[in-house]
């Protein structure tokens, strides 16, 4: 059983953004160009990497996988959102 991550609404907020970046750049669906997606990325990236959620010491190896997993599913639960 995975414990319970009850992630902040900007960094869920910032993940799906990457993710959502990323998914552009791979389809080549954007109206942006590929550089400006991939400077983008690499800014998105930073932001996330330096959120002060990750302070914790074992905060982003443990964390990292879930708040993908948390993103992709929209499940309220494993992100601590509250249900409206």
């Amino acid at each position: 059983m995975r414990p319970p991550f009850r992630f902040p609404d900007d960094l869920l907020t910032l993940q799906e953004t990457w993710q959502q970046t990323y998914a552009d750049l791979a389809q080549g669906s954007s109206t942006c160009s590929p550089t400006v997606l991939r400077r983008r990325l690499i800014a998105l990236s930073g932001r996330l990497y330096t959120h002060p959620y990750w302070t914790a010491p074992a905060g982003w190896r443990t964390g990292g996988v879930e708040l993908r997993r948390a993103v992709r599913s929209h499940a309220p639960a494993a992100t601590g959102r509250e249900a409206a």
